[in-house]
């Protein structure tokens, strides 16, 4: 079982893993269940890990939220939450995302969008597989954004920024317009970044995936 905050999350990841090689539907069924709660606050409630710790024959369960603007504090928040399930978990998020397993043999794992370290939301980390050929434009992009802000009003708050670039970029591809997932696709975003590689090593391992 793997929880995300939204819609897109739940749309994005098995593109990437997919893209990366990795099957996602065996039989018809998808190889992690993913279930978009639809907040952090939702998917950090005790009550929403433990009940989902306690599912039977449950082997992995992922969590992926975004750092937001303060890394450290969306960390301590829920690494919070889950002690009440699991008490031994260690008090910093490695780089590489958290792997643990709890008593009862469950691996339980956190990745914190984009990067475990830095600011930001799953744009941010969808950002850094912009392939290189497409850099000029995806500047301009973002210079084109802040302007729509500052001369001409554009009412987007600051913690939108990553969002009103990348939509401002994808509405520049062909096709023009492609959701975030359609662009992984259609490898308008390069899924196989080495920027990727932390994220989609981290996935593998925590659910056991050759």
């Amino acid at each position: 079982m793997l929880l995300v905050e939204g819609e897109q999350d739940k749309r994005v990841i098995p593109e990437l893993i997919e893209a990366n090689q990795i099957v996602w539907e065996v039989e018809g069924k998808p190889i992690v269940w993913i279930d978009a709660v639809g907040g952090y606050e939702i998917l950090a409630d005790p009550d929403t890990i433990a009940t989902e710790l306690a599912a039977s024959q449950l082997q992995a369960l992922g969590i992926i939220i975004d750092a937001d603007n303060h890394p450290s504090r969306r960390w301590q928040s829920i690494r919070q939450s889950a002690l009440k399930s699991i008490p031994d978990l260690p008090e910093d998020l490695p780089e590489t995302g958290l792997i643990h397993v709890t008593s009862r043999d469950i691996r339980f794992g956190i990745w914190m969008m984009p990067n475990n370290q830095d600011q930001g939301i799953l744009e941010t980390f969808l950002s850094q597989l912009v392939p290189d050929r497409g850099m000029d434009l995806w500047n301009f992009a973002g210079t084109q954004a802040r302007s729509a802000q500052t001369d001409h009003g554009a009412p987007y708050t600051p913690e939108q920024a990553p969002k009103a670039q990348i939509y401002t970029w994808l509405a520049w591809q062909n096709p023009p317009g492609r959701q975030l997932h359609q662009a992984l696709t259609q490898k308008i975003f390069q899924p196989d970044h080495p920027h990727a590689h932390r994220f989609v090593t981290w996935f593998k391992a925590l659910y056991n995936l050759s």
